[in-house]
């Protein structure tokens, strides 16, 4: 009874952990116009009017609703780098998001920050991913060994396994001849 006791108090912790990360409310700073061009973590370069963020946890590519909790202002933005490093604020915003909020003249606003349920993950394809047949087929070589494409760019050339290359014998037969008349006129 206390084993199912102790486990529904966690189960219901880790619930409203789960519930309650969805939202945070905290401080939010903005990227001044002259960070404009500088890499972020994800790798794309910030622009001022772009509606972008910084954010500590959530994956590159999610979907943010942040609000001003002052003025009631909403703006939607994506999260693409990492921060705010250790200055009690939860977000970064673009200098855009953030003169949407109304927070260019305070520097610092009070905002609550929500993830959206309906994002997509960047990169997944909407279909169901084709089917590939692996099945090994039987084929038979060209002569020349050669495989020709539709495109006369595309060559794929293929050495045969069983028979010996005639241009490699051909060399080799006459360099040992050559070698041979070399020792034979020298004596």
């Amino acid at each position: 009874m206390k084993i199912r006791n102790t486990t529904l108090v966690i189960l219901a912790t880790i619930s409203l952990a789960y519930v309650c990360a969805q939202t945070q409310t905290g401080k939010a700073s903005f990227y001044s116009k002259r960070a404009t061009g500088s890499r972020t973590s994800s790798g794309e370069r910030l622009h001022h009017d772009s509606l972008t963020c910084a954010h500590r946890t959530y994956p590159f590519g999610t979907l943010l609703r942040v609000t001003n909790e002052r003025n009631g202002k909403q703006v939607i933005v994506r999260v693409t780098d990492r921060g705010p490093h250790g200055r009690g604020r939860i977000i970064d915003l673009s200098y855009r998001a953030a003169s949407e909020l109304g927070i260019i003249a305070q520097g610092v606003a009070v905002v609550k920050v929500e993830r959206l349920r309906n994002t997509k993950v960047p990169f997944k394809p909407e279909d169901a991913l084709p089917e590939i047949d692996f099945e090994v087929t039987e084929y038979t070589l060209p002569e020349d060994g050669v495989f020709h494409f539709n495109n006369n760019d595309q060559q794929v050339h293929v050495k045969k396994l069983n028979t010996p290359d005639k241009k490699k014998q051909s060399v080799d037969t006459k360099k040992q001849t050559t070698h041979k008349k070399r020792s034979k006129g020298r004596k």
